[in-house]
């Protein structure tokens, strides 16, 4: 999602489209907190481990 994140950004900014940097502004902050809790140890979404 981070990296979802940063596309959507670099696409709004350079195709300036603002509703692309506010999705990708929104998906860069939910998959930074995903990414904390889940090296955190705790269980994101109801799974501890992805297979």
């Amino acid at each position: 999602m981070v990296i979802l994140g940063i596309i959507l950004l670099v696409l709004g900014y350079v195709l300036d489209i603002a509703i692309l940097v506010t999705i990708g502004w929104i998906v860069l902050i939910v998959g930074v907190i995903l990414w904390i809790l889940g090296a955190m140890g705790r269980s994101v979404g109801g799974r501890k481990n992805w297979y």
